[in-house]
């Protein structure tokens, strides 16, 4: 099924005639035998919006109660059952009643458009998500009701209802608008003569927008490379240099000029990606572009005039921007040069302006530092051969007598030799010498600074001119490759930083020590502030240098957004440094974002656990808790009565009902104070050496006589524990066990020593616990089987090993050999060292 299409009125504010333009075209398609329906239009009381409802067909609205009021809505239901062709839905941006289908009604809208319903809407230009802010500090109001910008962009056609803020004040104040009471307050409030003009712009240049969207779309569709001076497009062209900011400004200057008109700053790279174009004043040409409202653009392109020519084409520009050339006079020999190839080929409709700055005939030259390029050895080396070389190969040609040709072309190999090893200094050395030192020794006539032969003039020069050629080739290899090796390990250093933070193994530390490890820096430090008045905070820092509590005090600092930056103390980093910092920077912010949003769901995860064992503690006391005390109360109420004589059997047996249910109470209170403990790690075990022997047998005076064997060597080890504890967590196993035991089974409770260990082992014979349980028991409120609910509320094992891993032992479930479950308590022996379980690290911290 063919989507349907959606047409929409676009208008400043309210009033300014889109619900009427949109009956207008209701009627106009009607007329033409389309199928058309009103979906929803709201007249506000509007007589002549009103009127325009007459003759079409409206699809009954549904009506929704909510908070005491009935509202309206459109039946979504209702028009897709009907199918026209054309629906009217009017306020795009309308919140739904809660109850109805979407919650939006450009939800709705949407799917009608997926039925292959067409839709006429309307929508006013402050209900645009994306200008929510700009209508804010315009109004002074912040609209609650928008729609994502996307779903106006994606509308088939946007026809702007246009009205001058005059006319649309008049409408208001004669009460075409709004009801005679509010006229008053809107026209000195929201419908103020500036807010209005302000809120037209806008729609204005955002129709603009989108027409020269569509303008792009048919221009790129259609292969139109001609230039079409809809609108004034000022592309400037850098080079990297310190005069671009002339020209930016420039720039921004002739768009000024012109109505809607851009900035579009380019730089064209080579193709190989290395340049000498200063990456600091690159940044700086780029934030100055961004705050003139323009656009930077990086083009790579290894022919720069018909590079800078086709993305002007390819924008539409009408004019563009460049510098008069920084090149000396003589280099113009090798070519006109970047401004007059662009404008000899610039074609009649595009404008090329040469303006003039500070730097012209200069030099295009930015400052290198070339001799840091090759090693220091090897500039030594290169400069001994260049300039103690010379000397000695005269010398030893001095006693060989090899022609003069022969003699020039080893000369001639020791400047190369000095270009290979030093570059270009040495080289220019070594040939200056050289070339003296031929004329003087080896050119008629002899021993004398002139040269009888004009052929030996040629040679000499030539001799000159390759070994400074051989220099500046060398030279420039060396400066490539150290640029390559740079991006390498740029690329390496961003890659491997990349995909730590993605996989989530690195931290704010880990991070701003690796910072503070690639740039040899004493000290770095994440700052942050909550607003551009509050004072800094130091969100990380690593490092042993000054402390730093603002971005200024440090040597180099990296702004990540509006506040927070990066502050780095040791040494200042040169200019192509900070492009890597300010990748760590903006990272670190990520890190930081990802830490606080674990420790986030780290709390979240802690709220929904008590809130789950909080739940689970009502469920039990209002069930488990619920049936000793109705007991008790029974058996009491049962005893101060008077209507009826009690035997003293009787009464012996109610004062037996009400004890047990006291103990029973009290047990259970016991488990749940003692759980909440664990949870809030308000356990301290206070820990000292005693004999197994001399708790165990207390466990066991809460089961019945003869339920419970206990089989404890006196030759044992003495454990290190908390008898209190102990106590309390062998008595729940053993309870425990008792209960799942058969009749005429009596549970085993036996104790061994191995190796630095104390085991105690719990023996029953009842139906025993599956695998996949046996962890899932220890759980708290958990009941295996078809536990009874008079069988506890589930605590007692979840008590007992939180006691156990409290005094560092382990508390675990077996197989009984032959059918049964055994626990087994695992004890640290008196006299080893304490390892401590992960949970109770806190409290012994805290002890």
């Amino acid at each position: 099924m063919a989507r349907g299409k959606l047409r929409i009125h676009l208008g400043a504010a309210p009033g300014v005639g889109k619900t009427y333009a949109m009956l207008s075209e209701a009627h106009r398609r009607v007329g033409r035998g389309t199928d058309c329906v009103v979906g929803f239009v709201e007249d506000h009381g509007r007589p002549r919006t009103e009127v325009m409802l007459h003759g079409l067909e409206q699809v009954p609205r549904r009506e929704l109660e909510y908070r005491g009021g009935v509202f309206p809505e459109m039946d979504l239901d209702a028009v897709l059952a009907r199918r026209p062709q054309v629906a009217l839905v009017d306020e795009l941006a309308h919140t739904n009643v809660p109850g109805s289908r979407n919650a939006k009604r450009w939800q709705d809208v949407e799917e009608l458009l997926a039925a292959g319903i067409d839709v006429v809407s309307t929508v006013n230009i402050q209900h645009l998500e994306s200008l929510g802010d700009v209508v804010e500090s315009i109004t002074g109001v912040r609209q609650q009701e928008t729609v994502p910008d996307e779903v106006v962009r994606r509308a088939d056609q946007v026809e702007l209802v246009d009205m001058t803020p005059e006319a649309l004040r008049r409408r208001m104040a004669h009460g075409n608008i709004y009801q005679p009471d509010k006229v008053d307050a809107a026209l000195s409030n929201y419908f103020r003569p500036g807010n209005l003009t302000a809120l037209r712009e806008l729609a204005l240049l955002w129709v603009a927008d989108r027409v020269d969207a569509h303008l792009t779309q048919y221009r790129s569709e259609h292969r139109v490379s001609a230039i079409w001076g809809s609108r004034e497009r000022i592309v400037v062209g850098l080079t990297g240099g310190p005069e671009g900011r002339t020209l930016i400004r420039r720039g921004a200057r002739l768009a000024e000029k012109g109505a809607g008109g851009e900035v579009l700053a380019v730089y064209i790279a080579r193709s190989d990606g290395l340049t000498s174009a200063s990456p600091k004043e690159l940044a700086q040409q780029r934030t100055l572009v961004e705050d003139l409202g323009g656009t930077f653009h990086h083009v790579v392109g290894d022919d720069i005039p018909a590079a800078l020519l086709a993305f002007a084409r390819g924008a539409n520009a009408t004019q563009v921007v460049l510098g008069s050339s920084r090149r000396k006079t003589w280099q113009y020999v090798f070519g006109p040069g970047v401004g007059a190839t662009v404008a000899r080929e610039s074609g009649p409709d595009l404008d090329v302006h040469i303006v003039t700055h500070d730097e012209v005939a200069k030099g295009r030259g930015l400052p290198v530092a070339r001799g840091a390029r090759l090693g220091r050895s090897r500039r030594v080396w290169g400069w001994i051969a260049g300039v103690a070389g010379p000397p000695l190969l005269a010398a030893l040609l001095s006693i060989v007598d090899l022609g003069l040709a022969n003699d020039m072309l080893l000369f001639l190999a020791l400047t190369v030799a000095a270009a290979l090893l030093g570059g270009l200094l040495p080289a220019l050395a070594s040939a200056a010498v050289g070339s003296m030192l031929l004329n003087y020794f080896y050119t008629p006539p002899l021993h004398r600074w002139t040269i009888a032969d004009p052929k030996n003039i040629i040679a000499i020069a030539i001799f000159v001119a390759v070994g400074v050629a051989v220099a500046s080739v060398v030279d420039l290899a060396a400066r490539r490759t150290h640029q390559a090796a740079r991006l390498r390990a740029e690329s390496e250093i961003l890659a491997f930083l990349a995909g730590n933070v993605l996989r989530g193994e690195t931290g704010l530390e880990d991070l701003l020590e690796r910072v503070r490890e690639i740039f040899g820096m004493e000290s770095a430090a994440l700052l942050e502030r909550a607003g551009d008045v509050e004072p800094w905070t130091c969100a990380g820092r690593v490092g042993r240098g000054r402390p730093v509590e603002r971005p200024d005090q440090a040597d180099v600092d990296v702004p990540v957004g509006d506040h927070m930056a990066l502050a780095l103390t040791g040494r200042v980093l040169p200019a192509e440094d900070r492009r890597v910092l300010a990748a760590f920077a903006a990272q670190a912010a990520v890190v930081l974002d990802r830490r606080r949003l674990q420790e986030e769901a780290d709390r979240a995860r802690t709220l929904a656990e008590g809130n789950r064992i909080r739940t689970a503690l009502l469920a039990a006391v209002s069930h488990d808790l619920r049936t000793p005390l109705a007991g008790i109360k029974a058996a009491v109420t049962s005893l101060r009565s008077e209507d009826v004589e009690w035997s003293e059997e009787d009464r012996a047996e109610l004062l037996e009902g009400i004890e047990e249910g006291a103990d029973r109470l009290d047990h259970l209170v016991g488990n749940l104070l003692d759980m909440s403990r664990l949870q809030t790690g308000t356990v301290t075990p206070l820990i000292r050496e005693i004999d197994l022997d001399e708790v165990v047998p207390m466990a066991l005076g809460g089961v019945p006589e003869g339920s419970a064997v206990l089989d404890v060597p006196e030759t044992l080890p003495m454990v290190a524990v908390d008898p209190g504890l102990l106590e309390r967590a062998v008595a729940n196993l053993v309870e425990n066990a008792v209960k799942y035991s058969p009749p005429g089974a009596p549970v085993l409770v036996a104790a061994s020593a191995l190796a630095d260990r104390v085991e105690v082992r719990v023996v029953d014979r009842g139906p025993g616990v599956p695998d996949e349980a046996k962890e899932r028991i220890f759980e708290p409120f958990q009941r295996h089987g078809d536990a009874p609910r008079g069988a506890g509320v589930g605590l007692g094992l979840a008590v007992a090993r939180g006691f156990a891993e409290a005094m560092g032992g382990t508390l675990n479930a077996e197989d009984t050999p032959g059918g049964g479950l055994t626990m087994v308590l695992t004890l640290r022996a008196a006299g080893t060292r304490p390892e401590l379980h992960p949970a109770t690290e806190p409290e012994r911290q805290a002890s």
